[in-house]
């Protein structure tokens, strides 16, 4: 890079911390955006909720900020969810104080915190004794959800979109979702040792590598006795961070492929093919690319071994930011803002950069 280019990622570095800070509230709950700031525009929906699949992604980039936030997090998981102790599994969000907004099954962000939880311990995993009984609750209540080869809850994936959800009548799962449980469970059971749980993260690969659609040549997003081809971006997820199939293994490279031929519209990445939703007014006036989406398939490039294709999509996003150094949830090439900032851009903004050797070796952990 120039000095132009580093002094600007240095100080998206700076502002990015301050957001991933706002974003961690008084008890440790973590929202998807701080609505409270200033900055926060009027137009947009408010995401003053926990996510737990975006609050997992936000503590992992605060791991390598060394931010933390991350076992503030896990004991408000541990204790405010409502139902989590009951029923063993996380729905769509929570308000800070842990009231259940939406009942919706999205399973991979119980499977995103188990990673997150081990992404945090790596470098000294006999702490994780600390969160033993979270560790358990997770992972026991995926495998008590699952039946062999679909779960027995209809299910809907990180775009929770309703309308989308899973049918256990046609046994099918979304492949992003079974990625992220899968290797919750395999990482549960590398930090307590429970056979069962390794059991079930191979049945759920087993029906990921059955995903795979040998005459299109991509993983589809949704499959089982009905298939859904619609391209989507969440299956970079199956490569990094779930590490399912390897990035250089030719049927990644080949939904790579489709991804970019299909959703990338003018170096921007966009969720999927088709897709409305905008964050602003009535929410369904055409979506936008994604920065996060961007930096996801940056990442998949470093791993991949491929610099400037990685650089390449950083950077798509880095000439479009304003001065003010927030990412947005979506970037359109109109009038509208949306969501801005979304704690979950600078999060994946983070961890690109750390992909890319660009964080500042103060702040660095190893990555993994």
């Amino acid at each position: 890079m120039n000095k132009k280019e580093t002094n600007r990622v240095q100080s998206l570095i700076k502002t990015s911390r301050q957001v991933l800070g706002d974003c961690a509230l008084e008890n440790g709950a973590i929202v998807a955006a701080n609505v409270e700031k200033a900055y926060y525009p009027r137009t947009a929906h408010n995401y003053h909720y926990v996510w737990p699949r975006d609050a997992s992604y936000i503590c992992v980039a605060a791991d390598f900020l060394k931010l933390p936030i991350q076992e503030p997090f896990f004991d408000w998981l541990t204790e405010r969810p409502e139902d989590f102790k009951k029923e063993g599994i996380l729905f769509q969000r929570y308000s800070p104080n842990g009231r259940m907004e939406l009942r919706q099954f999205q399973p991979d962000q119980t499977g995103t915190v188990l990673w997150a939880i081990h992404h945090h311990f790596k470098d000294s995993p006999s702490q994780t004794y600390k969160y033993e009984a979270l560790i358990r609750r997770l992972a026991d209540g995926l495998c008590n959800y699952w039946r062999e080869s679909y779960f027995f809850l209809n299910t809907t994936d990180l775009w929770e979109e309703g309308h989308r959800r899973t049918s256990t009548k046609m046994e099918n799962n979304f492949t992003y979702s079974l990625a992220a449980c899968a290797r919750g469970l395999k990482l549960a059971y590398q930090m307590l040792n429970q056979e069962e749980w390794l059991k079930v993260a191979d049945q759920m690969v087993a029906r990921i590598e059955m995903a795979y659609d040998q005459k299109e040549k991509y993983f589809l997003r949704n499959y089982g006795k009905i298939k859904d081809p619609n391209v989507d971006a969440s299956l970079l997820g199956l490569a990094w961070p779930f590490e399912i199939v390897k990035a250089n293994d030719q049927r990644m490279v080949n939904t790579v492929k489709k991804i970019e031929e299909r959703i990338v519209i003018g170096g921007g990445v966009h969720r999927y093919e088709m897709d409305y939703y905008d964050g602003e007014g009535s929410g369904q006036e055409g979506a936008g690319a994604w920065p996060l989406l961007n930096f996801w398939l940056s990442i998949y490039y470093s791993v991949k071994g491929e610099k400037k294709k990685a650089l390449e999509y950083y950077h798509w996003v880095l000439e479009r930011i304003e001065p003010d150094n927030l990412i947005p949830e979506q970037i359109f090439d109109d009038f509208r803002k949306g969501i801005k900032p979304l704690a979950w851009s600078h999060a994946m903004f983070i961890i690109a950069s750390q992909y890319l050797g660009y964080l500042p070796k103060s702040t660095l952990v190893n990555q993994s």
